[in-house]
């Protein structure tokens, strides 16, 4: 049915302003539509486009981020208040600079109160499970407390940030090296091989049973996946092998023949490829390194992260640190570092999506003394140590908040406060928000003047 009362049309096409006059106007709430920035339409992504105006990766911006424009521009010079249920992507992760930089520096809006992740379980039969938030804001001058709701608890704050915690308002851009003196990150091996160079668990045996001269050719293969939950699988190594070698091995010359007839028959890209069938399309091998899952639960105190060696080849499903030492495997497994990763992170659903560019490249790192960092370096070992007394337990195991091994928490606990102390933290700091401000205080301080 039509509605007199009731203007149907496309919001982000219309003149608001001819629906109501902004001067009758007080409030504008709404539940624009949850369209990913990498699920809209062309249609959408114009329309958006043409609400944000062209900018700096205005095409990673959520659909719902045009409703926040649409409104701001309208509430200039009045009293109106606004707040929409939202993705919560519009606050994490590289979304967030994009967005709310022009909002809150151009139309210069404040966010009045905010819910952080809940997760929205439709009525409908087919039960979407939506991850959303919901932000109150406005332009004009609002003098009352700031109001925080987390898990269904209320919290009165001085400020909330694009990233919906109580921090200044910061904006963490993707960045390709680190802001501080620290070793590079990069993704793992990226296979794209069409499965054909990887040997699963169930078929090693009989794989090496046919060719048994490759068994000096195979590594252990790992991910996020199989990283945090102990599973087995392998691959052929083969950079550096000889033709002739190579030739010797029939049933490798099958699976190598398979991958680079499945590259041809991919995308451009892919089939460049073709050209090295032998390997992955990355061939990074380094001698020791800190490996972090790019996708963990949200679940988890600490995201489970560790070393591994040369015998082992990471693929693109995790991040890796070559050559890391025990005191930068204490920071990152730190509640500090889990502190600023679970505010400035991307999410899958609710899931934590860890990056190189905005998490590990903007972390402000401490400057500790000789003796702190040993310090850090004990704890960090006391953690190693203590996981090495289950064996027969994988890191979700042992990072089951439920079963968490003691000896396991206290070293964690010991860590932390190490990692606190050399930030100077320690008996300062009450919460985990009020560690995020620290850091984003700090950030901003190394940042500033460098992009």
């Amino acid at each position: 049915k039509s509605y007199a009362n009731i203007t149907e049309g496309n919001a982000l096409r219309l003149n608001w302003e001819e629906v109501v006059p902004k001067e009758k106007l007080n409030y504008i709430m709404g539940n624009p539509p949850f369209v990913g920035a990498s699920m809209m339409t062309k249609l959408q992504k114009e329309e958006a486009v043409s609400v944000f105006g062209k900018g700096k990766r205005v095409n990673s911006i959520d659909y719902v981020g045009a409703w926040y424009h649409k409104a701001a521009a309208l509430m200039l010079n009045t009293e109106i208040r606004a707040a929409f249920v939202s993705t919560n992507s519009i606050t994490q992760g590289e979304q967030v600079a994009p967005l709310w930089e022009k909002l809150l520096g151009a139309y210069k809006i404040h966010i009045d109160f905010a819910y952080r992740t809940f997760r929205w379980d439709s009525e409908a039969s087919l039960k979407a499970h939506v991850h959303c938030v919901i932000v109150g804001f406005s332009v004009a001058e609002n003098t009352a407390d700031r109001r925080l709701f987390d898990n269904g608890i209320e919290k009165t704050v001085k400020n909330i940030n694009a990233f919906l915690v109580e921090a200044p308002n910061v904006f963490i851009e993707s960045r390709s090296t680190p802001i501080c003196d620290v070793p590079k990150m990069t993704t793992g091996n990226r296979p794209a091989d069409g499965g054909h160079l990887i040997i699963e668990a169930d078929d090693y045996d009989d794989f090496i049973k046919r060719e048994p001269n490759a068994v000096k050719y195979i590594k252990k293969l790992t991910g996020a996946a199989e990283y945090i939950n102990n599973k087995d699988r392998y691959c052929l190594w083969l950079v550096g092998v000889s033709p002739a070698e190579l030739r010797k091995m029939p049933e490798v010359m099958k699976r190598v023949d398979a991958c680079r007839q499945d590259r041809l028959n991919g995308a451009p890209d892919r089939q460049k490829l073709a050209d090295t069938p032998t390997v992955f399309r990355e061939t990074k091998n380094p001698s020791t390194y800190i490996i972090v899952p790019a996708t963990s639960s949200e679940n988890r105190k600490y995201i489970p992260l560790g070393f591994l060696d040369k015998n082992t080849i990471s693929t693109n499903s995790a991040v890796i640190i070559p050559e890391a030492t025990l005191y930068h495997f204490g920071v990152l497994t730190s509640n500090v570092h889990m502190a600023w990763m679970r505010a400035v992170c991307g999410r899958l659903e609710s899931r934590y999506r860890y990056s190189k560019d905005i998490v590990y490249n903007n972390f402000p790192w401490c400057n500790p003394t000789e003796e702190q960092k040993a310090k850090i370096e004990k704890t960090a070992q006391m953690i190693l140590d203590a996981r090495a007394m289950y064996p027969d337990c994988s890191l979700a195991d042992l990072y089951d908040e439920a079963v968490m091994p003691p000896e396991l928490r206290k070293a964690h606990q010991l860590n932390d406060r190490a990692v606190m102390e050399a930030y100077g933290f320690w008996g300062k700091l009450n919460s985990e928000s009020e560690c995020v401000a620290e850091l984003m205080g700090m950030y901003r301080e190394m940042t500033e003047g460098k992009d």
